[in-house]
């Protein structure tokens, strides 16, 4: 199976950050691969803006080096060559004056004019301000903008209210490149474009839903960053809340970013209340590798694992939970949506009742999906049930032509060049999400309590297991 490349109109992307580790990791390497798939035209301009004071032949060559690094696949010089000479540089200052007429000056009229934030938060106020005073952007301009977005409800209020003095709603891309990944996309392509499950879709039919991202690294290198957030903000807010969105929302009308997003929010906004007794908060303590010496913060209370009970309070979910976990120097890594579905009423064999069905959504390191269903065991002697999956691996299903799937970082920004929005988060989505966790984050500050201790390369604190053992269920082992 061969993907379609369908080519983006002609643009000029501006990268604020671009000699940042992410403009290094992700956004040039997957400009680089969307050019030689034929996606970005010959007259499109890439133009790197930082503080550095440096020329267009040394952003190239910066560039060049990143994408040897970082795109996977060994680049050949002439394809780097002819990517690199529609890089540009210019010096700004993102709170001072220098180089925004410049800017301004490069800037061509009649093309797409986007604008990637990759920069701290803390910027995105000055340089939105900048963009708009100099007459930069304009009414069909587009600016992406990275995580966090905010650290609580009011932060993100404001931070909301400052893009809104300058740009439209629609013209404000809130990234989180789990939405931009394949398997993600394909959830929702499950779903709604086939009857076999949507009729099963609902409390009647669903037991549980478990959604797991797991990862083996610690936060050594950025401690001090990750320790003023912990994992609640650094990923159930914003990454885990857009998969339980996908998994738990109603049929939109039409596949339109609005209609998609409209129906992400009734989901987040009927979340119910949850106390202590449905969460679980986790450090990794060993001694070799000590989350509170990663910190450097040896009184740190910030969880690296966290594990929440959740209930949807809706007509279509009230009765199912959906347990949400994820943490740093677990076992493996992986991240996966499993939907776990009920046990037939009433077992017609003499052996137990046969293990319930299981949709399970990859979604790393190797995405696709898994339906496990029970069979009779081959071979004489009486009805054994076995349970065996019906696999689609997206690299042994889509063959040696679809295998090199787009990061999602690349489908993500052509989606901004194309003007659609429907895999990026809308302003009230944010705040409602903030809503919902703010209360949590504020009674474990009131609590003062220090987060359970788990070994380094576990599968997290007891207290998870014993979270879902007291319902009678319990965890997918995580491995990659």
């Amino acid at each position: 199976m061969v993907s379609r490349v369908i080519p983006v109109d002609e643009f000029d992307l501006v990268i604020f950050g671009a000699t940042g580790d992410l403009a290094h990791r992700k956004i040039l390497p997957g400009l680089f691969r969307r050019w030689l798939a034929g996606q970005i035209p010959e007259g499109a301009r890439i133009i790197g803006a930082a503080r550095t004071q440096q020329d267009a032949a040394a952003f190239r060559a910066e560039a060049i080096a990143a994408i040897k690094e970082y795109s996977g696949t060994p680049p050949d010089a002439a394809s780097l060559d002819s990517f690199a000479a529609h890089l540009d540089y210019i010096a700004v200052d993102a709170t001072g004056e220098t180089g925004w007429d410049t800017l301004a000056k490069t800037m061509r009229p009649g093309v797409i004019r986007a604008f990637y934030f990759s920069v701290a938060p803390a910027l995105f106020g000055a340089i939105a301000e900048r963009l708009a005073s100099h007459g930069i952007a304009d009414a069909d301009s587009r600016i992406v903008v990275e995580k966090p977005f905010g650290r609580d409800l009011e932060s993100a209020r404001a931070l909301n209210g400052t893009l809104a003095q300058h740009f439209a709603e629609g013209q404000i891309y809130r990234i989180d490149h789990y939405l931009g990944k394949e398997t993600v996309q394909n959830l929702m392509a499950v779903r709604f474009a086939n009857m076999l499950f949507e009729p099963l879709w609902n409390a009647q039919n669903i037991d549980h839903v478990q959604i797991t991202v797991a990862e083996t690294v610690g936060v050594a290198g950025r401690g001090s960053y990750y320790d003023q957030s912990g994992a609640i903000r650094d990923m159930v807010q914003n990454h885990m809340m857009q998969l339980l969105c996908l998994i738990a929302m109603e049929p939109p009308w039409h596949f339109d970013p609005d209609a998609v997003r409209d129906e992400k929010l009734k989901v987040i906004r009927a979340l119910a209340p949850i106390g202590p007794e449905d969460i679980v908060r986790g450090q990794y303590r060993g001694p070799a590798e000590d989350y509170r010496a990663d910190a450097e913060n040896p009184d740190s209370r910030t969880e690296s694992f966290v594990a929440l009970k959740v209930e949807i309070a809706n007509w279509r979910w009230t009765g199912t939970p959906f347990y949400l976990r994820t943490g740093k120097r677990l076992r493996a890594r992986t991240s996966e949506i499993a939907v776990i579905f009920k046990e037939p009423p009433h077992s017609i064999f003499d052996e137990s009742d046969p293990p319930a069905n299981a949709l399970v959504i990859k979604l790393q390191p190797n995405e696709g999906m898994t339906l496990r269903v029970n069979i009779k065991e081959p071979g004489p002697g009486g009805m054994r049930l076995v349970q065996v999956p019906l696999d689609m691996s997206f690299a042994e299903a889509l063959g040696p032509d679809g295998t090199d799937m787009p990061d999602a970082y690349e489908r993500l920004i052509m989606d901004v060049i194309r003007g659609n929005q429907t895999l990026f988060m809308r302003g009230d989505e944010v705040e409602a999400a903030w809503a919902w966790t703010d209360p949590i984050i504020r009674a474990w500050d009131e609590a003062a309590a220090s987060p359970e201790a788990y070994d380094p390369g576990s599968g997290g604190p007891e207290e998870a297991s014993r979270l879902m053992h007291r319902d009678n269920r319990r965890w997918r082992e995580i491995r990659a």
